[in-house]
């Protein structure tokens, strides 16, 4: 199974990753867990405390690692450099694991003047077809709100794009501009998570805004989640009802939606 997950800032897709990581997990699968999110949090969701979060280097930030694989000299600006490097050893060797998840954290990659691709952008995209097309873990990447990182042939193995959205007009709208987004990489079917869902009102907005043919599933506001956050702790240790609703939703995704 591979997962990419997205939405709009706040929304609860790191939550959604962390819970089905920890769910998968305890049913004694392998799991790699990433964070591709620049805004990266998923460590601490996941039950990775702070100081263990400080201590993981992103892969954007190894930079002697990328100029080994790459060829690259400094920055590799302006330079030739390899695009196919080596990247297959690199879960093993640098990912963290707690309660049975293997974690990895992408990092942000600045890109030079005109979007120009850099030898860390060309790792980054390298290891991510890599866990989508050639693991045989359970991966679940905690993507940002675009879905540049994913290539049209790695776009094409993922089993399920999710992206999570809030009973709002504006999160909504984000899950419109996704869609239009994938089928271009030849993604057909973009399923929804609809988080911090309140009541029949806010049902009744999600039923009206998204094909019910998409909607994978609904949790519910819950400020057990919020509090954990505050702590840095893992919704699935603090929040049975949480770890409920979203272990539904991996009952949809176990069946194949």
């Amino acid at each position: 199974m591979k997962i990419a997950i997205t939405g709009k800032g706040g929304v609860g897709k790191t939550t959604l990753a962390a819970v089905l990581a920890r769910l998968y997990a305890a049913e004694g699968r392998k799991v790699i867990a990433v964070d591709v999110d620049p805004d990266a949090n998923l460590g601490l969701a996941l039950g990775f405390t702070v100081d263990e979060v400080n201590a993981i280097t992103p892969v954007s930030k190894m930079k002697e690692l990328i100029a080994e694989r790459t060829g690259s000299e400094g920055d590799g600006l302006g330079k030739f450099f390899k695009i196919n490097p080596k990247v297959d050893d690199i879960p093993d060797a640098y990912a963290k694991e707690k309660n049975g998840v293997k974690f990895l954290i992408m990092g942000t990659v600045e890109l030079g003047g005109g979007g120009c691709v850099c030898p860390e952008h060309v790792v980054i995209k390298r290891l991510i077809s890599h866990l989508v097309i050639q693991r045989d873990e359970v991966v679940i990447m905690d993507m940002e709100a675009g879905i540049e990182h994913l290539g049209r042939g790695t776009a094409g193995m993922v089993d399920a794009f999710i992206v999570v959205v809030e009973p709002g007009a504006r999160s909504v709208q984000t899950y419109g501009m996704v869609k239009k987004l994938a089928l271009d990489l030849g993604i057909k079917k973009v399923s929804v998570v609809a988080n911090k869902v309140r009541g029949q009102e806010d049902m009744d907005f999600i039923k009206r805004s998204i094909p019910p043919d998409a909607l994978l599933g609904c949790v519910s506001y819950n400020d057990e989640i919020i509090n954990a956050d505050r702590q840095g702790a893992s919704p699935f240790d603090t929040s049975a009802k949480a770890k409920l609703e979203i272990e539904r939703v991996k009952d949809a995704l176990d069946k194949g939606f």
